[in-house]
């Protein structure tokens, strides 16, 4: 029997914590289980930029990978490794809800956990946000948190 995965995707945000204990939570209680984090950074490949944006876009790319390790993925990664849960994590660039799917389907995952709301809040609220994209289109079970 193959080890049970969870894909959280996590952002910073309160809900996304929650998000990420419910996993912590659910890893315990099935046993052989590990938890994959993902931190996705809104990336898209269609914006149009002048040409110094260009040449500057790659050291964007690095500094927000960099920013995303230190300020949110390493410390939920090394938090949850000390709560004795077996954890990885993943930085991406991209969408958001393809992304989780992608990494879901990767990893052979049973379940992707996100929260309802994240930092972007009323903006997704209006215009739709990953949790209802995600729901839309995903390959697993989705699980949202309140």
């Amino acid at each position: 029997m193959s080890k049970t995965t969870f894909v959280v995707g996590i952002d910073g945000s309160d809900a996304g914590e929650r998000a990420v204990q419910f996993a912590k939570t659910r890893a315990k209680a099935v046993g052989d289980c590990a938890i994959a984090l993902c931190y996705v950074i809104e990336w898209s490949p269609f914006s149009f930029q002048t040409a110094e944006e260009n040449e500057q876009r790659h050291k964007r790319r690095e500094e927000e990978v960099s920013m995303a390790h230190s300020r949110v993925l390493d410390p939920a990664v090394e938090a949850a490794r000390k709560d004795g849960c077996e954890v990885s994590g993943f930085v991406r660039h991209g969408d958001a809800a393809e992304i989780l799917d992608n990494l879901a389907k990767e990893l052979g995952a049973e379940q992707i956990i996100v929260g309802r709301v994240g930092v972007r809040g009323l903006k997704e609220r209006v215009f739709g946000g990953v949790t209802g994209r995600l729901v839309a289109s995903a390959s697993v079970p989705v699980t949202i948190i309140p």
